[in-house]
């Protein structure tokens, strides 16, 4: 299969698939005009790949999970112990979301959206936080 087909297959942007080559997570091989060919092991390792991701897994992580997978006599609690932080930021993140979603509605409930100049929306954005960096 080319990076086309295997895009399709795994509903991966062959963008993508080119990084994960680049990092060394997947290795297809190449045909003599040096094309990459990516075989069914390459479709299980992406799709492998695409879920640990969907899940909130990091590169490096999904590295890590590869490897295990790979490993035969792995022990579970090595998954188990890179698995167990990501509920914690999952709920971290939603915190952070659910903060967001607060600040916008008030905005937006203090803006007249009529034809004034006067936007609280857009003074909100232009105000410089000690938080943020740069």
């Amino acid at each position: 299969m080319n990076i086309g087909d295997i895009a399709r297959i795994t509903n991966l942007p062959a963008k993508i698939i080119r990084y994960y080559e680049d990092i060394g997570l997947v290795h297809p091989g190449r045909d003599a005009n040096t094309y990459r060919r990516f075989n069914q092991t390459d479709v299980h390792k992406l799709g492998f790949i695409r879920r640990a991701r969907s899940l909130g897994f990091t590169i490096e992580d999904c590295r890590a999970l590869l490897a295990l997978y790979e490993d035969k006599v792995r022990a579970s609690a090595d998954v188990k112990q890179i698995a167990q932080h990501h509920p914690d930021l999952i709920d971290a993140k939603i915190a952070e979301l659910k903060a967001m979603r607060t600040t916008l509605g008030h905005l937006i409930e203090n803006c007249a959206g009529d034809h004034r100049p006067d936007c609280p929306i857009l003074e909100d954005l232009a105000v410089i936080s000690q938080k943020e960096p740069g």
